[in-house]
This record gives C-alpha cells, sequence and structure tokens, in this order.
C-alpha cells in the first residue's frame, strides 16, 4: 500500500516539475534565459536547443544577448527564433545576435495570466488523474484481499492528502508567475 503512494507522490513530484519548467517559457516583462529553452536551431542538418550552440547571456533586464561558438549559425538562431511562438525579433550584427524584450501591454499581461492559469489548471487536472489511479490501485489491492477495507480507506486518505499538498504548490507557482507577469 505504502509504495502506491509513494509512486503517486514521486510522478507529482515530476508533474510540478513539468509545470515549473512551462511556466519558465511564458514572457514576462522581464529578459529571462529560459525563455528561449524551447527555442531549437537546425545545426548541420539536427534541430538542437539554442543553448547547446551558443552562450545565452542577460546584461540588461530588457535584453538578451546570443553569442554563438560558431558565427555560422547566426542566421540559423535568427530563423529559430523569428518562427519561435515568442514573438520576438533578433538583431544581428554579424558576431552576436540581440533581442529586445519589449514591454508588455496591460492586455498582453492579462492574456498571459490566463495562459498561465490554463497551464496550472492541466497540472493539477494531471495530479488528479495520478490520485485517481493510486485510489484504483488500492481498492484492487483490497479485492485481492492484499489489503483490509481500513487500510484502503488510510491508503486513500493519505493519497488525497498528498494530492491537496502538490494541487497547493502548482497553485502558489501559479500565483507566483501570474504576479511576476503583472508587476510593471
Amino acid at each position: 500500500m505504502q509504495n502506491v503512494i509513494t509512486q503517486a507522490e514521486a510522478k507529482m513530484k515530476q508533474t510540478i516539475e513539468a509545470v515549473r519548467s512551462e511556466f519558465a517559457g511564458v514572457r514576462t516583462g522581464r529578459a529571462t534565459p529560459t525563455l528561449l529553452d524551447r527555442v531549437r536551431v537546425s545545426y548541420y542538418g539536427t534541430d538542437v536547443p539554442i543553448n547547446q550552440v551558443a552562450n545565452i547571456s542577460i546584461p540588461e533586464s530588457r535584453l538578451i544577448v546570443i553569442a554563438p561558438w560558431d558565427k555560422t549559425t547566426i542566421p540559423a538562431i535568427e530563423k529559430a527564433i523569428l518562427t519561435s511562438d515568442l514573438n520576438l525579433t533578433p538583431m544581428s550584427d554579424g558576431q552576436v545576435v540581440r533581442i529586445t524584450i519589449p514591454a508588455l501591454t496591460e492586455e498582453r499581461r492579462q492574456e498571459l495570466g490566463k495562459v498561465v492559469q490554463r497551464m496550472a489548471e492541466d497540472g493539477r487536472i494531471a495530479v488528479r488523474n495520478i490520485r485517481r489511479d493510486a485510489n484504483n490501485a488500492l481498492e484492487q489491492m483490497e479485492k485481492k484481499s492484499e489489503v483490509s477495507e481500513d487500510e484502503m480507506h488510510r491508503g486513500k486518505q493519505q493519497v488525497q492528502e498528498v494530492t491537496d499538498d502538490y494541487v497547493s504548490q502548482i497553485d502558489e507557482l501559479a500565483q507566483a508567475k501570474v504576479d511576476e507577469i503583472m508587476e510593471i
């Protein structure tokens, strides 16, 4: 029975990490290297993450500087950024690529807040699905007489407590991200 609870908790931790990485990809008014995590550059016929072909730095709060190790990849880096869903425009001087992060309008901030809330809801749904699977496993154990009915109910209660904890963590992450987006 404890094994089922431990597995469910491990899966919920993975869900939290997935939600956290999704939130990192949401653009705020500030420049962060994680904005480019999902950008993949065509490098000698292979799509690779941008951080594997260049050094990414943040010299100012609204500027990202990408210094490729191989200067011939600059056009591919520019193309990858332009075709991404980030709505950013790269500028190149032949040595480095600069991306200026524009300030977000109030309307765009609210849209991004809604996007974050949808991502958080997807995370909560994933956690609840893990809870359902754990509860089903406990019920199967009870049917096979591996645990008593009381133990099954105690197990379900423990699974619910773990679920509540992880759902509240997702809520806290979402609120922090929304606050960051709304910050001017």
